[in-house]
């Protein structure tokens, strides 16, 4: 048995082309190729295309790139065995403890798996010692979402007006630009320090405002949100107008030229054409800016030194975050902790996921 193919060659006159299709036959045809006067058709037997044995070559030339993927592999092999034991287990070891009954944190064992761990936290269910759990749902999630949402805007807006201011200056802007990004290189504890002195109830900002609020130590609890926020504003703007700076320095100086030569306003430019074209760059600092904000926990120990506005000596933790609460369960109730942890994960995926759908029509590459 063999197999051939037909090619059927239609002539019509009087067009000059000639119309081809193909039949194939498992036995050898009663006919030979040539001019068939019958049918009124050209016939043409050919063999069929051979399958390639290697799937890495192509028209009987061997990719030598494809052919040698397992070099590429040893190479990445350091990497992916370090992302497997500090990045992928952990996240799988975290969503075990999550759903565990009855974890034991020096031993690691447990009495299979429940859902009650989120009810507890959530305060549907009661823990152990018969009560409910409170501070995740009082805490710990308002504070994160408040710090979040007020902290990522208003650093976005001020980086990146100034980082427009920056690219249109001359003079001193390599000097400006370095004192600019100096928080970012110094040591969170220390900054926290500062601004602990700076809105002490004895520090500058009631000197200067001639007030006597108590901003930190015995404060209240959206009255100590004042220093937080402007802290971590301070401190995450840094990262952002390096990011935007260099993003404005790769936009083509046409689009402005045009415009001056339309008289375009300032503000027109700057909506206009600045914006639409950092968009690539807005979109990569909103996502790790909000991922960073969900994650913040070392400004709150920074200032405050504990989970409260009275430091380690709280008695309520006002001023815990998500983050904050599962370092603060992690020994004790660790499987609320794997809880609270997966919960975070699975808000910032899902507005991670938010946010590149939404950037499909407002991201210009």
């Amino acid at each position: 048995m063999w197999n051939k193919i037909l090619q059927f060659l239609h002539i019509r006159k009087p067009q000059p082309a000639l119309a081809e299709g193909a039949l194939l036959v498992d036995e050898r045809p009663d006919y030979d190729e040539g001019y068939d006067k019958d049918n009124d058709v050209i016939i043409r037997l050919c063999a069929p295309k051979k399958k390639n044995a290697k799937p890495y070559q192509v028209t009987g030339i061997e990719d030598v790139t494809s052919k040698n993927n397992w070099k590429a592999w040893i190479y990445l092999a350091p990497v992916i065995i370090l992302i497997t034991i500090f990045s992928l287990y952990p996240l799988v070891n975290t969503i075990i403890i999550a759903f565990a009954k009855n974890y034991k944190y020096a031993t690691g064992e447990f009495d299979g798996f429940t859902l009650e761990n989120f009810g507890i936290i959530f305060g549907l269910i009661k823990s152990s010692s018969g009560g409910l759990e409170s501070n995740f749902t009082k805490y710990a999630i308002p504070n994160t979402l408040f710090l979040t949402f007020v902290t990522v805007p208003c650093s976005i807006f001020i980086a990146l007006i100034i980082s427009v201011a920056l690219n249109s200056i001359k003079w001193f802007q390599k000097f400006l630009q370095t004192v600019f990004f100096l928080p970012y290189v110094t040591n969170a504890v220390a900054v926290g320090l500062v601004f602990s002195v700076i809105f002490d109830k004895a520090g500058i900002i009631n000197f200067l405002f001639n007030t006597n609020i108590t901003w930190i130590y015995g404060a209240e609890r959206w009255t100590a949100m004042v220093p937080l926020c402007a802290y971590i504003i301070w401190s995450s703007i840094p990262f952002k107008i390096l990011v935007f700076l260099s993003g404005l320095q790769g936009i083509d100086k046409q689009y402005y030229q045009a415009a001056a030569i339309d008289a375009c306003s300032k503000t027109k430019v700057l909506t206009k054409i600045t914006i639409p074209l950092l968009s690539p760059q807005i979109l990569y600092i909103m996502i790790t800016s909000f991922i960073g904000a969900f994650k913040e926990y070392t400004s709150v120990v920074s200032i405050f030194g504990g989970p409260g506005t009275l430091g380690a000596q709280s008695t309520t933790p006002n001023m815990e975050t998500i983050v904050y609460y599962v370092y603060d369960n992690l020994a004790s109730n660790t499987s609320w902790a794997g809880a609270a942890a997966v919960f975070l994960f699975a808000i910032i995926l899902a507005f991670t996921g938010i946010q590149f759908a939404v950037s499909k029509k407002r991201v210009h590459y």
